[in-house]
């Protein structure tokens, strides 16, 4: 199965200089705890819940003038649309990550795999409970 058939497509962008209480109003209204950051069809990283309670929040940050930009994670792990299912969890596995955002060919922004969608939209037994399982080990 590819990614582009398991994926949530549509994914929200949000901008490096938006404010971060920008980023946390729509993972809340739209229930997820992962937004793509980008600017000019270009993909710059990521901001997750816990990178706004771990980088902000902790740090006593003001969240109203704080900006995405320094509490996101530049690191950039995104799989491609026409990538098999297998081969994007095994990616999430080796980096440790919950999510990918998806990118086409042109390296544009399509959606965004995640474990959910992994372990609801395919057909492969078990891929989601080792990807888990991978995800959550320890960093050596």
């Amino acid at each position: 199965m590819l990614v582009k058939e398991a994926m949530t497509a549509a994914a929200i962008v949000i901008t490096p200089e938006s404010p971060v209480t920008e980023a946390a109003k729509i993972m809340r209204d739209d229930d997820v705890g992962f937004l793509p950051v980008g600017e000019d069809g270009k993909l710059l990283g990521t901001i997750t819940d816990r990178d706004i309670t771990v980088r902000g929040v902790a740090n006593a940050a003001d969240m109203q003038a704080l900006p995405v930009r320094q509490v996101m994670s530049p690191e950039l792990v995104y799989c491609l649309e026409d990538q098999d299912v297998g081969e994007a969890a095994a990616l999430m596995a080796d980096n440790q990550v919950r999510r990918l955002p998806v990118v086409n060919s042109e390296k544009q922004l399509v959606g965004v795999l995640s474990l959910g969608d992994i372990a609801v939209g395919t057909e492969h037994a078990g891929l989601s409970g080792a990807t888990v399982e991978a995800v959550s080990r320890e960093a050596i």
